[in-house]
Order: structure tokens, then sequence, then C-alpha cells
């Protein structure tokens, strides 16, 4: 018992120790600061002004206040003045209001205090609000330091106008500090006109007025006005500043202007500002953007004075270039520094995790997030946690972390909606983006986001809903979402409709030029393919990696092999391009395709980097094309090395063996599969038809339909015999009957949405179908009999390409 009292006097005590220090010390200080000066008078005085300085704390500085009030110097404007100052820096605005108020005869001095000490603490409607009672009801005039804090404060430009309009009617245009507090709120108002007009007009400018000016062009991305005022800046013989430098660099890389960004380096070092931690940030965050990683790895090695920001810049520098290796050991440095990591470290810290595919790291981020409370606190954090599980393929986790967020902005649903999109969930994408739309506005990111799903599904209808839209907002022309529109018809089959977006939209990057040389290539039209990226030369327009992996794929799906080979070349050694797998692994496509499989094998061996899946699995479905079991079972060895789980390799091989009635190897192979517990992914074929998409799966029995189905492609098959169709029973996987083989054929996913699309739409309308795997040998064939019964054009998108079908013939001239 006594224990128990004895235990629980001392932890009172303790929890009560610090706070009696706290008093403590301030007596000290106090007493240690009456400086018992004699004068005539013999007055003891006390140093309040060491007092103040000593205030560090809150509870210091309400013992202060009494001390004052004790002092008798309460109703001091000095005095109180210096409290609401207090109080302020301290993170308790209330207290400063209070003191405020108790204040008999304020000067403008305790007014512009006052409203300062709203806009420290980030009250600024408060802010406003007191400056207008301080110029309608005190009867005092603000003078030049008024204006400052309450331009900062203004959120709407109507208030920056009426603040204005005093400095106008006051007499303060001409200040300096004035004006250039006014170049600040137009700016950021996107105001640019105003503002640039203010700067013309000042008879005098200071440093801040030139970085007011440069910075706001920079903050509303206007590159080349920023440049014009910093090239008239230094032609007055005004020397550029860290800030001025902190303002430019970032434009420099947004230009891909190296050189003047280097030139900056050169100066930064000549006037001794390298070592300025603003300046270094900087620098490490402009030779990221530009991938000069050995640059950027060196000033951050030549910084005296590291900070947070230092760590993450160069972190994200890795990371953003694809090294994450070398970003998350940058990582640990970090914190062997003991810099603690905030919100934006995580950022980059989730999708070093994605680019590693580490899952057990990425549920390691998310406690670490978790514990620090920052999902909570700031979005930010939150949306890069879905981000990282999306990249990782868990969108489960993705959604739960997503619902659980707090408060949902824009990046928010547009994460949720790429991942979805990304992982082959087109469905869930629409889904998430119309409950988007009953929450929040969307923006050019949503529709970037969005349009691959329609084009992933073949939605075609909702997408060209989603286009009116954008003809609407005219969003349709910005590059990144005309791309996509371009992408989307492309994808949907309306190739002609892709062709006249991409004459609409600009045209001077690579982007738009790689989507409609796809689209054309997924439709079989590999010279119009090359015509455009000839014509693309002709503009002098450079073409990247991507635009290369379009032409050789076009290419691959024509049997242009001389062509292909021509790109090939091209792409190393006019644009000095290093192929990478996908190249290899189209070239490897092509010439399989074409029948050149010892070429192909050869080329495989004399390739500089080792082969991966995507090069092994093109020869192994080139073998399977051509029957080559030998090849074809070399090829799978080598891929079950390099990539074990992936089922499509497994049905390749089987159906090879499947093809030439080798059904024990057929069984050999499934059984591997089925002991490493693979699942074969099971063949879906969607149609759009009365504005909804209908999916099917092979021998499809639920749909509301059902019954018709079947009947129209009995009649059909009927038909089709007539006319000479005799079905390929070697693209039936399974050892069964004949009249088996036929009911099996009669009802891959392909042909029950055919029949569905017949009896759901209009006679003789165009029918797309949309399948997720490569169409087989025999539908393809029935397809074509089919198009030529019903008198209509069938227009099949399958894994590799599209098919038109159109009187009893198909675009691919049954080259696929």
């Amino acid at each position: 018992m006594f224990r128990l009292v004895s235990t629980y006097r001392s932890r009172h005590i303790s929890e009560s120790l610090p706070l009696f220090q706290a008093r403590r010390t301030l007596f000290s200080t106090s007493v240690n600061a009456l400086q018992r000066t004699s004068d005539e008078d013999g007055d003891k005085r006390i140093d309040f002004d060491r007092l103040f300085k000593s205030c560090n704390r809150l509870h210091l500085a309400k013992l202060l206040h009494a001390l004052v009030v004790v002092a008798g110097k309460a109703r001091s404007i000095f005095f109180s003045a210096k409290l609401v100052n207090v109080y302020a820096y301290l993170g308790d605005v209330s207290f400063s209001r209070r003191t405020f108020d108790q204040i008999p005869n304020k000067d403008v001095y305790t007014w512009n205090s006052m409203v300062s000490a709203y806009v420290r603490t980030g009250h600024f409607r408060e802010a406003v609000d007191c400056f207008y009672q301080f110029f309608l009801t005190s009867g005092l005039r603000p003078d030049f330091y008024t204006f400052a804090p309450v331009l900062k404060a203004c959120k709407n430009p109507l208030d920056g106008m009426r603040i204005h309009c005093l400095v106008l009617k006051l007499g303060f245009e001409w200040d300096v500090f004035v004006t250039a507090s006014l170049v600040h709120m137009y700016t950021r108002f996107r105001a640019l006109g105003n503002a640039r007009k203010l700067f013309d007009d000042m008879p005098v400018r200071d440093m801040g007025s030139w970085n007011a000016m440069i910075s706001g062009y920079c903050q509303n991305s206007n590159a080349a006005e920023a440049l014009d005022v910093l090239n008239e800046m230094r032609s007055e013989g005004v020397l550029m500043d860290p800030v001025t430098i902190v303002s430019i660099l970032p434009i420099c890389a947004q230009l891909d202007d190296i050189l003047n960004g280097m030139s900056i380096h050169v100066y930064s070092i000549k006037r001794g500002l390298e070592y300025d931690l603003f300046v270094s940030n900087a620098l490490i965050n402009m030779y990221a953007k530009f991938g000069e990683l050995a640059i950027a790895q060196k000033v951050f090695d030549n910084m005296v004075v590291r900070d947070v920001v230092s760590w993450n810049s160069i972190t994200s520098a890795y990371e953003q270039n694809d090294d994450p290796t070398r970003a998350l050991a940058l990582f640990y440095d970090m914190q062997l520094s003991g810099i603690s990591p905030d919100y934006l470290t995580l950022v980059s810290l989730s999708s070093i995790v994605a680019q590693l595919g580490d899952s057990w790291n990425g549920k390691s981020v998310h406690g670490f997030v978790m514990r620090r409370g920052w999902i909570l606190k700031d979005v930010i954090s939150g949306n890069s946690v879905v981000d990282m599980y999306s990249k990782l393929g868990d969108m489960s986790s993705a959604g739960a972390v997503f619902e659980a967020l707090p408060v949902k902005d824009v990046v928010s649903w547009n994460t949720l909606i790429t991942g979805y999109t990304q992982n082959g969930l087109a469905s869930e994408a629409i889904e998430v983006f119309d409950m988007m739309q009953k929450e929040i506005a969307p923006n050019q990111a949503t529709w970037v986001s969005i349009l691959p799903a329609y084009s992933n599904i073949g939605a075609l209808q909702q997408g060209m809903r989603v286009h009116g839209l954008l003809v609407k907002s005219s969003l349709y022309l910005d590059i990144f979402v005309g791309t996509c529109l371009i992408d989307m018809y492309g994808k949907c089959g309306k190739l002609d409709d892709a062709m006249s977006l991409f004459y609409e939209v600009p045209k001077m990057t690579s982007v738009p030029w790689n989507a409609i040389i796809s689209c054309h290539g997924i439709h079989g039209h590999a010279e119009k393919a090359i015509k455009l990226f000839r014509e693309m030369r002709e503009e002098r327009v450079k073409p990247d990696h991507v635009t290369f992996v379009s032409l050789l794929s076009a290419c691959s799906h024509s049997g242009l092999v001389e062509e292909g080979q021509w790109c090939f070349n091209v792409m190393r050694e006019e644009y000095g391009i290093e192929p990478i797998l996908k190249h290899y692994g189209c070239m490897v496509d092509m010439f399989g395709r074409a029948g050149h499989l010892e070429k192909a094998y050869n080329f495989i061996k004399d390739m500089p980097v080792k082969p991966d899946a995507s090069v092994w699995g093109a020869l192994l479905g080139a073998c399977r094309i051509h029957g080559n079991i030998d090849l074809g079972a070399f090829a799978s060895e080598r891929l079950f090395q390099v990539d074990s789980e992936n089922v499509g390799y497994y049905v390749l091989m089987s159906n090879i063996y499947a093809n030439i009635g080798k059904w024990e190897g057929v069984d050999k192979v499934r059984t591997l599969a089925r002991d490493m517990g693979l699942r074969k992914t099971p063949g879906w074929s969607s149609i759009e038809a009365n504005n909804k998409v209908d999916v099917f799966y092979t021998g499809n029995q639920s749909h509301p339909k059902c019954e018709e189905i079947y009947k129209e492609l009995r009649n059909l098959n009927a038909k089709m015999k007539s006319l000479g169709y005799v079905p390929d029973y070697s693209f039936v996987l399974q050892d069964v009957e004949e009249d088996e083989k036929e009911h099996i054929l009669m009802s891959h996913s392909e042909r029950l949405a055919i029949a569905f699309g017949i009896i759901s739409t209009p006679p003789k309308t165009p029918i797309r179908i949309f399948k997720n795997l490569r169409v087989c040998g025999d539908c393809h064939n029935a397809t074509k009999y089919i198009s030529k019964i019903t008198e209509r054009e069938i227009i099949v998108r399958d894994s590799n390409r599209f098919h038109h079908f159109k009187d009893g013939v198909c675009s691919c001239s049954d080259y696929w």
C-alpha cells in the first residue's frame, strides 16, 4: 500500500517537474535580467528586451505577459505590440488578438503587427478583415509596411484589386516595396498582364521587384517571358541573387535548355553562391530533369549543409531516372545522417518500392506513413500509397487505402482510375470514374486516365461522349488528351476518326505521332505507318524508343521484313537510340511470323543483352504458327527459366503439342502449370450494343439472350457449311469426340459476341468485337463466312491486332 502511494506521488511530481523547471528558468532569467542600475531617482529597471528574446515557448510568453502586467507596462503600445508578435511567432494568434484588443490607443505599428500575426499563422481571411477594420474604423493612415502582408493574405483577386485601389488612393504606387507586393499578388492570380504593367511603370526596381516578376512568370509556366525579364535584368547590370537562380533553374529544365542552366551554374560558382542551400537544391533538381545524375551527385557531394530537401532531391533524381536501387541506398544514407524523412520523402520511397516490385517493403512504407499519421493529415501521402499499390498490381490494397482517405482530391481519384486501367481492370476504372463525377470535377489528368479504359474494352459510344465533353471545354486540343482520343478511336476501330483528330492536335513532339503510327500498325497498315514516320522526319520531330516499337510491331504484323530491318538500322545509326528488349522482341516476332525461324534464333544469339521473356515468347509464338515443335520446346525451356509464372507460355507450348495431336505433351505441360498453381487466363469477348458493354466467355450459358444466341449460331453454322466451311478441329485443345469439338468451336467467346451483335443491332450495320486473347484460326475462318452471309462488316480486335472482315475477306490477308 505504501509503495503504491509512494509511486503515485513520485509520478505526480515527475509529471509536474518540467513546468516547475520552466518557471524556474524564467524566474532565473528575470532575476539575472534585473539590472539594478542606480540613476538619479534610484530606479530599478528590468531588461525586458532580453526577456522577450528568451521567450521560445508559449507558457514562457504567458509568464512574461504576467510580468509585464505586474511591472505596469501592459498599457504601453510598445510592449503590447511585442507581445502580439511573440504570441504569433509561437503560433497562438488568439492570445495575439486578446492582447491587441486590450491596447487602448493603437498606432499604425500595432495594427500592422496584428495583420502580420494573422498572416504568419495562416489566418488569411482574418488578416484581410483586420486590415479593413484598421482602414475604416481606426482613423489612422496605413503606411507602406501595411500592404505587403495583407496583399499576401488576399485569397481572391477582388480583395487584391480593392487593396490596389487603396494603394493608388493613398499614393503608395511609387513605393518599390508596395509595388513588388502587388506584382506578387497579381502573378499569384495569373493576372500577368496587370503584374507586367506595374513592373514596367516602376521608376526604380530593387532586387525584390525583379525576382517578383521572374518568379511570377516561372510559377505560371511562362518560360520565355521569364527569360526575357532575366535578360533585361542583366542588361541593366543587376546581379542575380539566390532567389533569382532558384526561380530560373526550373525554367531551363522546362525548356530543355541545359546550356543556359549550366551557364547559371557557372555564374553561381563565380559569385560564390554554389554553397547556398537553396541554390544547390535547385541545381540538383535541374540536373535530374536532364538525366545528368553524375553532375547532380557532384553538387550534392559538395554541399556543406544539407537539409531534408537536399536528400529528397537527390533521392528523387535517381528514382525519376530509373535507378531505384541507388535511390533506395540514398534513403538509407539519409537515415544514417540523422535527417528525418518528411511526407515528400515517402512519395519518392513509395515510387522506388513500386519500381523494384518489392511488395514486402511496400507494406513497410504503408506502415510508416500510418504511424506518422500522414494519411490523415496530408492527402499527398495517401495518394502516393495508392499509386504504390497500383504499380505493384495490388489493387485490393490500393482500393482499401483510397477508401480510408479522409479527404479525396482529384489526384486521389485519378490515381485509382489509372491503377485499375494499367492493371487491365477497365470496367472497374470506368465504375470509379462514374462515382468520381458525383463527387468532384474531372481535370485534364482524369481524361488521360479514363480514355485508355474505354479503349481497352472497346467502349466506343462512351468514349465518344467523353469526346463531346472535351470539345465543349476545348481540352481535346491538349496534346495529351488529344493523343488519348486518337488512341481510343484507333483501338475502337475508327481509324478515319483517329486520323482526323491527329491533324487537329499539336504535333511538335513524338507523342501524337507514336499514337497514330501504333494505330495503323495494329490495323495491319504497315505501309501507312512507315509513310507517317517519313512525314514525322520531314517535320523534324525527333522519334523516341516508343516510335520504333510501334514501327517494328507494324512491320511484324504485315510481314514487311526488309522495311522492319530498315527501321531498326535507322533507329541505331541515325538517331543513336540503343535498342531495348522490346525492340529485340519485335524483330524476333517479325522474322518468326515471316517463317524465318532460323534467322530469328540467330538474331537472339547475337543480341548484346540477355533475352527476356518477351524475346523467347516471340520465338515460341512463331514456332506455334509454323508448327516447329523442336525449336518451340527449346524456346519454352528458356522461357520457363526467365519467367516461370506466366501461364500464357505454358498455354502456347500446350497448343503446339495439341495442334499435332501429341496429347501426352499437352498433359505434361498442363500438369507442370497446374503443379505451380497457375491457371489459364479465361478468354472473353466484349461488344458494345445499345449503350451497354456485354462480355461473353467461352461456353457462356448465363446471358439473358442465351437461347437466341445459340439458335443464331446454329443457323449460321448451317449456312457456312453450305458455302464450303469445314471446322478445323486442330484448334480444339481437348481430346474429345468430333461432334463435341464442333460444339466447343461454336461456343468460342468471339462467336457468341458476333451472334449477339447480329440479333441486337440493325441489319447491315458494322459489328465491333474485342477479345482479350488471340483469335483462333477456326473462328477467323468462320467470321469471314459470317461477314459474307450477313452482308456486314465485322471488326475484331484481339490481343495482337485488328481484323476487318468484309465480303468474306479479312484485312490481315490471313497473316497474323
